[in-house]
């Protein structure tokens, strides 16, 4: 019984936000079907936080097994274990699950590089990337995570609002991965029936799409916001901003099939985060309110950091180091309304002069 208990994989999610706590739901029932094959404690790294009622959250979850803060109203098994402290959380991990903001990766990594099993592989479900400071070149999640660790890593984004994963509503999602025996892994531990998954080798694009599709829903939210018609929300959503992502990511790099876009990593999560994810409210409460948007932040959003602001400033330094931000004058726009450069109108005013109509 000891070997057979010491050959169960075991399973970490590093976050505890409302699409950590999402996923590690779902990974959570899943395990619980697939007759002792990896542990069914699932470890969750919480970073932790006092309550107002004084609480500490971590032991919120693991007592009332609900995440009141960030998936209020649903139930989390008593398989998953809420953990402050993040090298006890991926201790002995096989498969660790990141699910945090993307501005944290790099510290997080730096902090478990040494306590890291050698045959482990990571999954990001991370979206968002950086541009290197000193090359002005791009940095994907699944490379820090890569690199800083020394394992594999595989990416899976799609139209996965956090809630409705949470509830069971159906979705899909795409898996970059170049790993065969990873791909069967990941399918066990998330593939259902109403959580389908498809798979191609493209780990980055879809990494970008991911956090490319955060932008163009701000643009949604500000049209919306701005009481726009719905012919000039179809263009900035589902044509230029649309085209402005298959561009941007073929500055990276050729695809392995135009397909990919037409997955829910590309029009399929474009569209669920630009009719009701958190950076589309945002950005339509900030034109609608005048607030800040950090201020949004911790008053609709419980703290909770919009990616769409961060990713937006780190294409624009990209674009603007190429010379190309007049090619993407959306993505351009988009940063220079979260600085308050310019007024969100003005994104509006430059749509009949983009490049696609010359």
């Amino acid at each position: 019984m000891a070997s057979s208990s010491l050959a169960k994989k075991k399973i970490a999610v590093v976050g505890s936000g409302n699409w950590g706590s999402a996923i590690a739901c779902h990974i959570g029932d899943k395990v619980r079907q697939l007759n002792g094959q990896y542990h069914e404690q699932i470890l969750m790294w919480c970073k932790e936080e006092i309550l107002d009622d004084g609480r500490k959250l971590t032991e919120v979850i693991n007592q009332q097994h609900e995440n009141i803060k960030y998936l209020p109203d649903r139930k989390i098994p008593e398989n998953i274990i809420a953990i402050p402290d993040l090298d006890i959380a991926v201790k002995d991990a096989d498969i660790i699950i990141f699910v945090i903001p993307h501005q944290y990766v790099k510290n997080v990594c730096e902090q478990l590089k040494n306590n890291i099993k050698k045959d482990a592989f990571a999954l990001t479900l991370i979206k968002g990337f950086y541009v290197d400071e000193q090359t002005k070149e791009l940095t994907f999640v699944s490379q820090i995570i890569k690199n800083t660790l020394n394992i594999p890593c595989a990416s899976m984004m799609g139209a996965n609002i956090a809630n409705e994963v949470a509830k069971k509503i159906f979705c899909e999602a795409t898996v970059g991965c170049r790993d065969d025996k990873h791909s069967e892994i990941i399918r066990q531990l998330i593939d259902t029936p109403v959580f389908r998954l498809r798979f191609f080798p493209d780990i980055e694009i879809i990494e970008m799409l991911g956090g490319l599709k955060n932008i163009v829903s701000m643009l949604a939210g500000f049209a919306e916001g701005l009481d726009t018609g719905f012919n000039t929300r179809a263009a900035v959503i589902l044509r230029l901003g649309f085209v402005e992502m298959i561009n941007f990511c073929r500055l990276y790099k050729k695809e392995s099939t135009p397909d990919i876009y037409l997955q829910s990593c590309g029009i399929a999560d474009l569209i669920a985060s630009s009719l009701g994810g958190r950076n589309y409210r945002g950005a339509k409460t900030m034109v609608q309110t005048k607030d800040s948007l950090a201020y949004i932040e911790k008053k609709d959003f419980n703290g909770q950091s919009l990616q769409g602001p961060s990713t937006a400033k780190e294409v624009y330094r990209y674009l603007h180091a190429q010379n190309l931000l007049d090619r993407f004058p959306l993505f351009r726009d988009t940063h220079l309304i979260c600085e308050s450069i310019i007024k969100p109108h003005v994104f509006l005013d430059n749509l009949g002069n983009h490049p696609e109509f010359h």
